[in-house]
């Protein structure tokens, strides 16, 4: 036999607490221009009401003037509660469904004047729509009680369906509402988890390409070693054996890198046998650009206009790492301006100074009005931009060599920078 333990009985009455007694959050404080116009309309409406009903009350009932300033207070004041504190408001109309009801006269239709009915019925609408279902469904069924207790049976009845009505459409809403909020919820998580992926992917990226650039120098680190003895017959015995030592390390360490490659691969992803590109290969870049019909100028630290050789010169010395960086990044960079600003020019320029590397990518921001899209140009003709992820592959290549970079509009242009810093060996062939 199933019993309801404690949990069970505390999960059942938990609405019950907190629309009786515990504390309650107040709603959002609504937008400055709803406040601008609806507050003096409403507290003027709300001051008008209860004028009326006092005069009902004074009307109709033998009632002290202080009552009678009480019950007609009391039939309008939960409506302005209500506004950010719904159960609260709903704690001040529910007494006053029993204390509007005395010295009522039996030929009244209702035992309550008609602002405080409206008022109330308002009152629990607001908590429907805010509220959750099982709480929405302890105040009608409380708010059901002085309805078949002070009413005739006939408007008890029609008054029990309206209240249900009312609570059951607000309780509508508030699902609609609720499941929109979670959706749009899910939607930001989603993003979160799409953006933390697509960093996650990039930089799995990057390690695969970089470990093409880091085996080439291991095995050179290797070779070298290994032919040193055949090379240099005159090393004395101990450094011999000092270089067979490095040697089996340098190869040591390339069979762990190309374990950790396995490792970063994707189950289907073959592994890519052509070389990785330079510094040298941004003029071949450039010129694949201006065939696909982007108008691409390149220029280097020299006051002339740059060719492939003074390229080519500049590459000299340069790591590969840093030559890669650099060509992926002019690579997305000028991806980017061919989708983002189709047809306008853009700029490609390379200064190399003594300690960094420098790459600043130009081009002109869509004007208002262009209707081009990319679909104008030939963009299969372009190099792809090997999966990367915009900006933020950009940016992350720069991270990985200790630079910086920056993608942000200026003027009348969008501008991308980077520095790239240079290791002491290129820097002292520089």
């Amino acid at each position: 036999m199933e019993t309801i333990g404690p949990v069970g009985r505390r999960n059942a009455t938990g609405p019950l607490r907190r629309l009786v007694w515990l504390q309650e959050v107040p709603r959002p404080t609504p937008r400055r221009r709803f406040w601008a116009y609806a507050l003096p309309l409403g507290l003027l409406a709300l001051i008008g009401l209860g004028f009326a009903a006092a005069e009902y009350l004074e009307d109709n009932r033998e009632l002290p003037g202080v009552v009678i300033g009480i019950m007609a207070v009391g039939s309008v004041l939960p409506v302005v509660v209500t506004v950010r504190l719904p159960i609260w408001a709903w704690r001040l109309a529910y007494p006053m469904m029993f204390l509007g009801v005395i010295n009522a006269d039996p030929k009244e239709s209702w035992p309550w004047n008609v602002v405080q009915i409206l008022g109330f019925l308002l009152v629990l609408g607001r908590l429907a729509v805010t509220q959750s279902s099982a709480l929405t469904a302890w105040a009608t069924a409380l708010s059901l009680v002085p309805v078949f207790l002070f009413a005739k049976d006939a408007n008890a009845w029609g008054a029990a369906v309206l209240l249900v009505a009312i609570a059951a459409l607000g309780d509508i809403l508030y699902r609609r509402r609720r499941t929109t909020q979670l959706l749009a919820e899910k939607e930001e998580l989603t993003e979160l988890e799409r953006a933390k992926r697509a960093v996650l992917e990039e930089r799995t990226r990057i390690a695969r390409e970089m470990h093409d650039v880091v085996a080439h120098h291991m095995s050179m680190i290797a070779v070298r070693a290994e032919t040193a003895p055949y090379r240099l017959p005159d090393l004395p015995d101990d450094a011999k054996q000092e270089l067979v030592g490095i040697a089996v390390a340098a190869r040591e360490a390339l069979t762990d890198m190309r374990r950790l490659l396995g490792v970063l691969r994707a189950e289907q992803a073959e592994p890519s046998k052509e070389p990785q590109p330079t510094l040298a290969d941004i003029a071949k870049l450039v010129t694949t650009a201006r065939a696909a019909g982007v108008e691409v100028a390149l220029r280097t630290s020299a006051p002339t206009p740059s060719s492939p050789a003074d390229i080519s010169e500049m590459s000299v010395g340069i790591g590969g790492a840093v030559g890669l960086a650099a060509y992926r990044i002019v690579q997305e960079a000028l991806a980017n301006a061919a989708r983002h600003a189709p047809g306008e020019p853009a700029t490609v320029e390379i200064r190399g100074l003594p300690d960094r590397l420098e790459l600043t990518v130009r081009n002109s921001l869509r004007r208002p009005g262009d209707r081009r899209s990319s679909a104008d140009l030939p963009l299969a003709a372009l190099p792809p931009a090997g999966g990367g992820h915009g900006i933020l592959g950009m940016r992350e290549r720069a991270t990985l060599l200790d630079g910086t970079l920056t993608a942000e509009p200026v003027g009348s242009e969008f501008v991308v920078h980077a520095a790239l810093p240079l290791s002491p060996l290129a820097q002292e062939h520089a």
